[in-house]
């Protein structure tokens, strides 16, 4: 079956713009669920919502069919200082589309709409569920981690994140961890106490210099970086706590867990993680879903960002959406016209006909 390009493209547009025009924020994105459960509504789906992340599934359900997932996510980062158009004003200028969220992920999100719309109807071999979640942008536990028990059954998952379309069969996982080197405090002019800083400072250069063992084929070697640092209170006390951030990528050989456990042995400050739940995931190579992208001309890579699919749990997930990451988070960010349309068609063409 044809998709009309033109009626889908139209759809996903102004529903982008009026995206755009609504603030939402990490936690304040009840306008932006409000706009997306109407629309569905107006489109004759029954609707589910929790918190600010809603869902809908296609109207021929089977409950003997696989189900797969199409998502993205509603809430956006705070604009940058260096703005220099408004970011909640949907401008289209030689082909682009500008605003706070228009390319993370605002293009994604609805061309995986407009997607679900073309599909309803056109008697696949899965279920769809279509979901707009909350809280991704801060790694939130109110967004889709909130509602994957109660949307049911998932046997496939398709992230929109902006990727240029090209498959991003595997991901990152992302752990912060917070450290404090502890010294002992004393009189700068005399030769007495214990420098936090000298802590901290062999530490960072053990982070810095550091190579896990295993590398990815995929997603290459994990990743240390400090981010953050804070010590001192005054020039002539030598300082008793210096205390430091550290952004850990780890690749599928080394869960979280696993990578900390060594950072924690070899570093002499005090060594807190934030969290462990943000794992490296991915879908094999051999899953029909990314066969049948191969087959279609798309390419595949390891994305060393971090999306939802790190809380997803039980199922594979491909990340997969029009823009670019490079535009993601930046000063006047846009996505072009163009990339939505393709996004829904290379979109549809993926899934139509798809066996899972």
């Amino acid at each position: 079956m044809e998709m009309d390009v033109k009626k889908y493209s139209e759809i996903a547009l102004s529903t982008l713009k009026q995206l755009i025009s609504i603030q939402s924020y990490s936690k304040e994105e009840h306008k932006v669920a409000d706009l997306i459960e109407q629309k569905l509504n107006g489109f004759g789906y029954q609707v589910h919502r929790k918190g600010n992340n809603v869902w809908a599934y296609n109207k021929d359900f089977d409950d003997n069919k696989p189900v797969l997932l199409l998502n993205s996510h509603l809430d956006t980062v705070h604009p940058s200082e260096k703005y220099t158009k408004d970011p909640f004003n949907p401008e289209v200028t030689d082909g682009k589309l500008y605003g706070l969220g228009s390319n993370d992920a605002g293009g994604c999100l609805v061309s995986l709409f407009a997607s679900f719309l073309a599909l309803e109807g056109t008697n696949q071999a899965y279920n769809r569920v279509f979901v707009a979640s909350a809280e991704e942008e801060i790694s939130g536990t109110g967004g889709f981690e909130l509602v994957q028990d109660e949307i049911g059954r998932i046997d496939v998952g398709i992230v929109g994140e902006p990727t240029l379309m090209e498959m991003a069969i595997a991901e990152k996982g992302l752990m912060v961890l917070d450290c404090d080197a502890i010294g002992v405090p004393g009189h700068a002019a005399r030769n007495e106490g214990v420098n936090a800083i000298t802590i901290a400072m062999r530490d960072i250069e053990w982070l810095h210099s550091y190579k896990f063992a295993l590398e990815s084929e995929m997603l290459g070697a994990v990743k240390m970086t400090v981010t953050q640092i804070n010590a001192g209170k005054q020039h002539n006390v030598i300082p008793s706590s210096c205390k430091f951030v550290v952004d850990v990528r780890t690749n599928e050989h080394y869960s979280n867990e696993k990578a900390f456990a060594i950072i924690v042995e070899k570093l002499e400050s005090e060594v807190t993680a934030r969290s462990f739940r943000m794992n490296s995931s991915g879908i094999p190579l051999e899953h029909p879903l990314i066969q049948n992208g191969i087959s279609l001309g798309m390419t595949y890579y390891g994305s060393p960002t971090t999306s939802d699919q790190a809380i997803m749990k039980g199922f594979p997930t491909l990340k997969l959406g029009p823009g670019d990451s490079a535009r993601s988070h930046t000063a006047n960010e846009f996505i072009y016209i163009d990339e939505i349309e393709n996004g829904i068609k290379k979109y549809y063409n993926l899934l139509n006909g798809l066996k899972i």
